[in-house]
Order: structure tokens, then sequence, then C-alpha cells
């Protein structure tokens, strides 16, 4: 993982150099390890490394034999060896790799197969990435299919195109610059976007109807756990003790032992798995992680913090954030300090389990699911929304402190098989109407008996408790406290005209915005890249209709579904829309394909 910032179409690119130097300075705290510049004619390429892969040599910018291919890239490719073997059968002795970074391999996909490469190649990965063709004077703008990792583009005074891994190194120098769409590449000879992996279950209204064995579903959870522990660096993985970090944990402590680079011939340089747990002291998440580790074994790291530390980070995770979605900031909070100390261990990457809730239905809304086909949409909305919430803070709160983040239930190929069975097979009731619990399919997939058992029992079926709650309920409710306290009934009346774009209906949402500002200016293009939408324990703006017990109740908490959760607020509690700020319904005439929904 690493920071990015390129420069393409500038008058002449040693002019601007210091410059661009100077602006990649704010993304070192996503690669610390080494910094690297690509500065001739009209473009300039700037790379701040975290080096996990290939420490030693697999510096960037990367460029191919001749020197005439120039690659930026953040991220990381889980099938890069597979490339490799594929790409020497198509083209025997042509391709000289120069390192062992598993990005390199994008080079020779491009020298070989031109700007459609990522068309005709299964490249799995995070990532988002430009080459610089120094032959035909053009470039290529690419991102993941989820947007795990983040990307933006701006236009610069001097007609420029500039791209960055955070917006924070084009604020100043774009007056327009918006978040590049995942699953997208650009290339300049044509000026256009287009998606080059366009997977069946992105059509949210083909509803997948055939059963899955449950066999099938966990073995291709497993290899793609496997796949993601491609390490020449310390690693751990993120621990909250609910269902999603648990299982990954457990199938990282089966395989940690050999290196999966060699097919297990060879032992893991780190071997002994260590696992990261944060709350406020006696919290939920805490005393679950505790007991998980204990049962896989791992060296387990706890770690505390008070209200009032959370408080204090608040300004410095927004900035890194670069965000004020309320939801995002309350879980990002806890994992920015948890991040802190997992890289004082010398940790610096780790598993994590986002993903899970949106590929099978894991939110306490989901329970309200009136049928199959309005499960299934919602769980297309919530992955295609994933790059604005969870990814974006996975990925932005752990790099604050150079600690990468990898998200195996988002990994493209495990994707295609949680995708495409039959959705009934993860509803909240089953065939004769009986209630059971959210994402059985993936539990009951993992529940083995005896010395087979993945988890204990009572952690494989434990109710979903989101990271904002499970570090301690008094936090979110310290946060709206202190928001209390900082902002006045007066700033309320007046915030439609204050900030105007995407207006803060509640006095945290408020303070959230106004840290913002101080970043990013009050309604500039940074506000333009927020996601944006009412929301009930982190569900779309269109699954508010299901419930009627749902109006009015429009907070992200797990805690607002009412009747679901075990610690539900009562039935008084209400919340202001973000969308009219009323206690009501959201504003009908938003659909579901609304921009607002997204990022306006």
């Amino acid at each position: 993982m690493c920071g990015i910032l390129a420069l393409f179409g500038v008058p002449a690119a040693e002019a601007v150099r210091k410059d661009v130097v100077d602006a990649a300075k704010l993304l070192r705290h996503r690669g610390p390890d080494w910094s690297g510049v690509y500065c001739q004619g009209t473009a300039v390429i700037a790379h701040e490394r975290l080096a996990i892969v290939d420490p030693d040599s697999g510096d960037q910018p990367l460029y191919n034999e001749t020197r005439d291919i120039v690659l930026g890239v953040n991220g990381e490719i889980y099938n890069h060896i597979e490339l490799r073997e594929k790409l020497e059968e198509r083209a025997p002795g042509k391709h000289k790799f120069l390192t062992k970074s598993d990005c390199e391999v994008l080079l020779h996909l491009y020298a070989e197969d031109g700007p459609d490469f990522m068309e005709k190649n299964e490249v799995c990965g995070m990532f988002a990435f430009v080459i610089w063709d120094t032959r035909s004077k053009t470039y290529l703008i690419a991102r993941d299919t989820i947007g795990i990792i983040p990307l933006y583009m701006g236009w610069g005074q001097d007609g420029s195109v500039r791209v960055s891994s955070e917006l924070k190194a084009l604020h100043k120098s774009c007056m327009r610059y918006e978040e590049f769409p995942p699953g997208h590449v650009y290339h300049s000879s044509t000026d256009k976007r287009k998606l080059f992996y366009t997977p069946r279950w992105m059509d949210a209204s083909i509803v997948p109807t055939e059963a899955i064995a449950l066999t099938k579903l966990r073995d291709a959870f497993e290899k793609s756990v496997i796949s993601h522990l491609m390490s020449d660096v310390p690693y751990g993985v993120l621990l909250s003790g609910g269902l999603d970090s648990s299982l990954v944990a457990s199938i990282m402590s089966r395989h940690c032992q050999r290196r999966i680079e060699t097919d297990g011939r060879e032992p893991a340089y780190w071997p002994q798995l260590h696992s990261f747990s944060i709350g406020l002291q006696g919290s939920p998440d805490l005393k679950a992680a505790r007991e998980v580790a204990q049962y896989l074994k791992t060296v387990h790291h706890e770690y505390t913090f008070t209200p009032q530390e959370g408080l204090d980070a608040l300004p410095d995770v927004i900035y890194h954030l670069e965000t004020f979605d309320v939801t995002t900031i309350r879980a990002s909070t806890p994992m920015y300090l948890m991040a802190r100390r997992i890289r004082a261990s010398g940790v610096k990457m780790v598993l994590s389990g986002e993903g899970a809730d949106e590929i099978f239905g894991g939110y306490l809304y989901f329970h309200k699911a009136p049928n199959a086909e309005e499960f299934h949409g919602e769980n297309i909305r919530k992955v295609k929304q994933l790059h604005l919430y969870d990814c974006l803070r996975a990925n932005k709160a752990m790099m604050a402190w150079g600690v990468e983040a990898r998200v195996p239930f988002l990994d493209r190929r495990f994707m295609e098989t949680a995708l495409s069975f039959d959705t009934r097979q993860k509803m909240c009731v089953d065939e004769a109407g009986r209630k059971r619990t959210e994402k059985w399919v993936l539990r009951k997939a993992f529940d083995l008996p005896g010395e087979r058992a993945y988890l204990p029992s009572n952690v494989l079926w434990r109710q979903k408790e989101q990271f904002s709650d499970g570090v301690g309920y008094s936090w979110i409710d310290s946060i709206k406290d202190h928001a209390e306290k900082l902002i006045s009934d007066q700033q309320m009346k007046t915030a439609e005209n204050r900030f105007p774009v995407k207006t803060p209906r509640t006095k945290e949402a408020y303070m959230f915005r106004q840290f913002f500002a101080r970043h990013f200016g009050e309604n500039t293009s940074a506000a333009d890249t927020v996601g944006w939408q009412d929301s009930i324990a982190c569900s779309s703006e269109v699954a508010l209709k299901w419930d009627k017990a749902f109006q009015g109740r429009a907070d992200a908490s797990g805690r607002a579904v009412l009747g679901v959760h075990e610690s539900a607020y009562n039935e008084s509690y209400k919340t202001a829309s973000q969308s009219t700020g009323s206690d009501g319904a959201p504003n009908g005439s938003h659909g579901p394909d609304a921009k607002r929904a997204r990022t306006a």
C-alpha cells in the first residue's frame, strides 16, 4: 500500500517537480518507507511507498526494461504469480521482470496487451494505478472494482490532469476534483472512462436462485484468505470478536505457518499470528475478541481508549478520512487509534472483515427485508457504496499510520461465488418463515463439529454488532453529548445557509462538517466526494422504506433497529433526516438511483 500523485500534461515537468514533491509529502503517512519520483517531459509521478512485498527492490515508480513505460501503483495484486506464468506462456522470453514486486506484472500486461489489458486479464487484487507511456505520450488510470483503494482525479489551472490517492494532495492545486469511479479505466487517447470488468452480480435485477453447497462457500472464502497472506513483512489480523473478523482470523491461524508464495514449501517468516482489538474498558468487542484469540492461540494485543481520547482525535480522523459521514467517523476513530498502536508493534499489514455484511446481509435491518428481490437489491446497493464508507474507513484510518488493511471478503473471485447463489439462503427467515440469525448461510458453512470447528459456537452465532457500537455503546453517546455542547441551536438554524451542499441536520453531523471545513473548505469539490444518505443501522436510503418503524430513526447505530437489536433505543427515540431535516420518512422524490444516495 502506498500513496501516488501523478500529473499529466504539464507544460514542463521539471518546473513543477518541487511543488509535486511537496504535495506528495501530504501522502507520506501512506508510504513512510521510501519516496520515488519520475519527472520528464510533460509528466510527473511521485510515489510514497509502504513496503509489504519485495521491500528490497520493489521501489516505485516501476519501469519496464527499456524504461519507456512507467507505473505508479497503490495496492496488491494477489494473483501476480499466476499472471506472470500466463504471460510467459503467451510470450515466451519476451518480458524481463526487474523486481519481485507483485505490481510489476501490470507493466508487462500493458506492454503485451495495450490499453485494454485490464479487460483481457483477470487481475485479482486491490489497486489504483497510473501508467505513463513515453512512446505514445499517453497515460492510463485504473481503480479496482469495489474501490478498496481510494483514488481522486483533478484538473489544474495549467490544463494538467492530476491523480492522487487522497484529495488532500489535490485540494490546493485544483479548483475542481472528484473521486475516480471504482472499476473503471481511463485512457487519455480516448478521453473516456469505461468499466473493465462487469460481473453478472452487478445487475441487481438478476436475483440468483441456484442453491450453494456449504462446502463450496467455505472453500471459496478459505482460498481468498490464503491468497491475502502474501507478505514479506510482519502481519496480523483485526479482531473485533464478531463473526467476520473471527472467521478471517481462524483461517489465517490455520495457514500462517508456511509461505503461500511458495505453495507452503517454505516456512513463514513470521509464523505466529498476531491479533489486535480495541474498545472502551469493558466493551463487548474486547471480551469477545479475547475469547477468540484464546481459542485460536494468537498473540493478542488488546487496546483500550477513553471517550475523551476519541473526541480529541476527531479533527485528525476527519483530516485523514476526508469525509464528514457520521457512520464512518464513529467507526473510524477507534480504528485510527488502534492503527497507531499496531504500527508501534512492528506490524505493517493486517487482514480485516469488511464487506461480509454487505454481501451476506449482516446488518440488523436486513431482518426487515420483505422478500428475496429486495434483499438482493440491497446487497448490491451496499456493495456498490462500499468505496464511500467501509472501504474508505478501513483504508484511510489504517493508512493514517502506515498500516495496510486487506479485505478478503471483497476478493474478486470470492464475490463471484458469494453473490451468485440463492438469496433465500442469506435471508433472516427460513423457507417456513421462521426467524434465524443474520448471515445464517455464512455461519452455517463454518459450523463444524469437534476438532474441525473454526470458532466457538457462541462466537459463530453472536448477534451482529457494528464496530462503532461494539467498541462500547458510550462512545457514540459521548460524541452526541460533545456535539451538544459544541454546536449551538442558532448554528443549526442557519446550517442550510452555511452548508447548502449536504446540509448537516444534527449537531453531531454539524460538528463533523465543521471539522471537515477547516481542512477542505466549506462547500468545495471536497464535499462533493462525500457519501451522504439517510440510513438506519448502515442501510441504504432505499431500505428505510422496508418498515414503518424505521421512520424518524435514521441513525447509523444498530441500536436504532427496534425489535431486533438486543439493546435497542426505546420507541421514543427520534433523529432528524439528512434529506429533509424532518423526523419523518425520507423525501420520497429520491429514488434508489438518486445521486444523493452516493455522493451528492
